[in-house]
């Protein structure tokens, strides 16, 4: 993402670029980041260092989460990194990146007095965080993300019942800390950061055409019969007929579908009756927050 700070201090997007890196990609053989993926992420960088060059960016901020910060190569890759492109990685914390997330939502809309729960799915890890406008109250980095997930479970295409249901027992396991949170910080409303969510939105408008499209604009509310019709969808899918999904952007064919089931389980198991998107993300908030801080 490449942006100009007005006079204001607000920021206006120039450029903006996805790179699927995948560096969970053939596991961690070892501990260590798989070689294809090592390179894989190195390529990537060299391409956004060129847009650094052509739009001659001053500042530069880059930051690595799950996959760098658990893989005993990590070092190596930030090392090779600043090598190869000048790009110097600052490697965060889940409590850091979970902060992060919380600032670029805020950013994207009014979460309001009322403690909400903020979803970010990662490739390596999801956060979870329990907030209101004002503050947090509970923050916490799982390693449930998506490419996690799919080791955890090696879906068959379609997936079976029995692999959601292995899938959702995982889960049920795993989130145990986040269950205990939600009895303390009780929420009835989850706002997904981004990501899948964007997907999701994007997939509901298509075949619903309710409004305009959700992704230009910072929020919007899923209406849940047409999130769950969906899912369905989703979970009956082969890879190739999630390549022809209006709206399912094609870096997310093989993660939409235990990114869609994790979603629905945590509404489910939390009763929750509101779904919002938040278009703003991890990235929009090391904006922020830098731009705060300066």
């Amino acid at each position: 993402m490449i942006c100009r700070v007005n006079e204001h201090g607000n920021f206006v997007l120039i450029d903006k670029a996805k790179i699927p890196v995948k560096l969970g990609e053939g596991g961690f053989p070892d501990g260590n980041i798989a070689e294809t993926a090592f390179d894989r992420g190195i390529q990537s960088l060299n391409k956004l260092q060129q847009k650094i060059v052509r739009f001659q960016v001053d500042k530069t901020l880059a930051f690595a989460t799950s996959a760098i910060r658990s893989s005993k190569n990590g070092k190596e890759f930030v090392r090779k990194v600043k090598e190869s492109t000048g790009i110097q990685i600052q490697v965060i914390d889940g409590d850091r990146e979970a902060e992060l997330i919380y600032y670029g939502v805020r950013k994207a809309l009014d979460i309001g007095s009322e403690n909400a729960l903020i979803m970010d799915i990662g490739g390596g890890s999801t956060e979870f965080i329990l907030a209101n406008s004002h503050q947090i109250w509970w923050k916490h980095s799982f390693d449930l993300g998506s490419s996690r997930l799919i080791r955890e479970v090696n879906p068959s295409d379609p997936i079976t019942k029995e692999e959601i249901r292995h899938l959702k027992e995982h889960l049920q396991k795993e989130l145990s800390m986040l269950w205990a949170a939600c009895e303390i910080y009780p929420v009835n409303i989850m706002i997904g950061s981004s990501g899948s969510f964007d997907s999701l939105a994007e997939m509901i408008w298509h075949r619903f055409h309710t409004e305009e499209n959700p992704l230009v604009k910072t929020e919007y509310h899923f209406n849940l019969e047409h999130f769950d019709a969906i899912y369905k969808s989703l979970i009956n899918s082969s890879i190739e007929k999630r390549f022809k999904m209006k709206g399912l952007a094609p870096m997310r064919v093989e993660m939409i579908v235990v990114a869609v089931i994790m979603i629905r389980f945590v509404l489910k198991q939390l009763k929750l009756s509101k779904l919002t998107l938040s278009t703003y993300s991890l990235k929009e908030g090391i904006l922020f927050d830098y731009l705060q801080k300066k």
